[in-house]
């Protein structure tokens, strides 16, 4: 000992800073580095962490796990209608975003848009025989991932409305998302005026039958190489989709030609959706859903395969634990508002497109769209090093999905709860923001982390399963 402190010392510090400062101020050299016990030192869910690190068990898990997602090979199949499409989908039954909520929990967006698929379905005639309807309890409510679907904002879907169908072959599962609807005033934000109910419809019974149509030309459109395209033209397939709602269009439009929808209903199709740059938006997550659907249900594996809100609660759900949800209280969104609004306006985080980051792109990918900085805040060099963080707590890289700004390295995918625990790294989502009241819309757009709490959960949970 006395040999190593006559020489000059260079000291690498692990926690407490100010042990490196007393160093420094008595001539010595000293390197802080950044730790902190995993989940911020709460000593139970470090002990169930410690006995899941390293477990052959869960690593052999999660492997599978993996792999099921990395041979995904999600296909737009088609076009149905709710009630006949999505699994388990009673008659009065409406599906909404994020886990399970009652109504006198949810959000004002929500229940804004609840009382519109109330009043699109015909089940009541006015909003306020709609709001006791949803009162009384003569409708019921489940998630949306609850049926092998996702849905954006408050995510609702009701019977009549129609549905993209999604195939993943390689695994024989499907998944679902709803229409995009467009901007402004629209139900997943709770609209319900009559403009709004009149799209709805037109959706119903043009935009679906003639999208229909001109899907049986394209025979199982790969959604895989269409998102990859995407992220080399500047698109994280979340929050940006303009290469490819444009690539989906440059696909249709032949298809529609062929078809047999008449000339007017193309046109008007083709107009709708090259005025709405989030129309793809809808697709990427069902494909997402599709690809974390087949990683669902591996024994013992802590892969994350859903990150979902419903604008009051936050819920991701785990591999290895079935259909369980694991819940924190919701972030509000410190992001860019619109002028006249601030954060005060806002409701808590909303929506099921969190599935995105979950399956690698969106916040995730955002080294691939430094564009979206402009929309969410921030710089290029921010939206890279969100990227490279989440390599820490995932267990692969995507080769099917490259970004360009990293050599065109996989985007980190498969996010392992026990790695979030562990690092402290929270999964980064970029996400719009709802008003806190119905039917006011987007009011802005922001970076927001999933709650730790959730992970921790499913930690404990996890290692509670175990023999």
């Amino acid at each position: 000992m006395s040999a190593l402190f006559s020489k000059p010392l260079s000291v690498l510090n692990v926690g407490i800073g100010s042990f490196a400062d007393a160093i420094v101020k008595r001539g010595g050299a000293a390197s802080s580095l950044e730790w902190a016990p995993p989940a911020n030192g709460d000593r139970q869910a470090g002990m169930a962490l410690a006995r899941l690190v390293n477990d052959p068990k869960i690593e052999k898990a999660n492997d599978e796990a993996a792999e099921r997602y990395l041979a995904a090979q999600p296909q737009l199949e088609g076009i149905g209608i709710a009630r006949e499409a999505l699994p388990r989908m009673g008659e009065r039954m409406i599906l909404h975003a994020g886990p399970p909520i009652e109504w006198k929990r949810m959000c004002g967006p929500m229940r804004g848009a609840i009382v519109g698929a109330i009043l699109y379905e015909g089940w009541a005639t006015d909003a306020e025989s709609a709001r006791a309807m949803a009162e009384g309890g003569d409708i019921q409510f489940d998630p949306c991932h609850h049926h092998a679907a996702v849905g954006p904002m408050s995510g609702i879907i009701s019977p009549s409305m129609p549905v993209w169908i999604v195939a993943n072959p390689a695994h024989g599962n499907r998944a679902f998302s709803n229409l995009n609807e467009g901007l402004g005033k629209v139900l997943r934000f709770g609209a319900n005026s009559p403009e709004v109910l009149e799209r709805l419809r037109w959706m119903e019974k043009t935009l679906a039958p003639t999208l229909r149509a001109g899907l049986e030309f394209l025979k199982d459109l790969e959604l895989k190489p269409l998102m990859a395209q995407a992220l080399h033209m500047g698109d994280e397939v979340h929050n940006r989709n303009v290469a490819a709602s444009s690539l989906l269009i440059k696909r249709l439009v032949p298809a529609l030609l062929k078809s047999s929808a008449s000339a007017a209903e193309a046109a008007a199709v083709i107009e709708f959706i090259a005025g709405n740059d989030h129309f793809f938006l809808n697709i990427s997550m069902a494909a997402c859903k599709a690809m974390l659907d087949a990683a669902q249900d591996v024994r013992g594996s802590s892969m994350v395969t859903a990150m979902a809100r419903n604008g009051v609660e936050f819920g991701i759900r785990v591999s290895g634990l079935g259909e369980r949800w694991f819940t924190a209280p919701a972030p509000v969104v410190n992001g860019l508002y619109f002028p006249a609004y601030t954060i005060k306006d806002a409701a808590p985080d909303l929506g099921d497109s969190a599935i995105t980051e979950t399956a690698g792109v969106g916040g995730f990918a955002m080294a691939a769209a430094p564009a979206i900085v402009k929309f969410v805040g921030g710089s290029s060099q921010d939206a890279l090093a969100n990227t490279l963080a989440m390599t820490h707590i995932t267990l692969r890289r995507n080769g099917a999905f490259t970004l360009p700004a990293l050599d065109f390295a996989g985007t980190p995918a498969c996010i392992d709860a026990r790695r979030v625990v562990d690092t402290g790294i929270l999964p980064v989502i970029n996400t719009g923001i709802a008003h806190k009241e119905p039917g006011i819309g987007q009011i802005g757009a922001g970076v927001t982390r999933a709650p730790l709490a959730c992970f921790t959960q499913a930690v404990a949970a996890l290692e509670a399963s175990l023999p």
